[in-house]
């Protein structure tokens, strides 16, 4: 059964705007409507949302989401590898600037 664009984004903890901006770019649509007019969202609809949200956290922006949905496994595999790996890089980055900052604030 589908849900309401109310159900989808209570279940997946989204706000509405963060939706229709992904319908906006093309990125997904709704099912269908129900009888009173809303927008309806089944099953592929939701865990598509649900996976361009974690491209979103895995900072990729909604022009490479986009691409990057239609791309093979292959491409898909490779190009998240290099973000896997630019996002270390910028772990162990923070986590140099956050042991520099504990050193400042025991000097201080």
């Amino acid at each position: 059964m589908d849900d309401t664009l109310r159900q989808v984004c209570a279940e997946l903890g989204l706000s509405r705007r963060t939706i229709q901006g992904y319908e906006k770019a093309g990125l997904v649509a709704p099912s269908g409507r129900n009888k009173y007019g809303h927008l309806l969202y089944g099953k592929p609809e939701q865990e598509r949302i649900q996976l361009i949200r974690f491209y979103q956290q895995m900072g990729f922006p909604l022009k490479e989401i986009k691409s990057l949905l239609e791309a093979p496994d292959s491409v898909k595999k490779t190009v998240l590898q290099a973000q896997v790996k630019k996002l270390e890089a910028e772990h162990t980055r923070l986590l140099e600037v956050i042991r520099q900052a504990k050193e400042y604030i025991v000097a201080l």
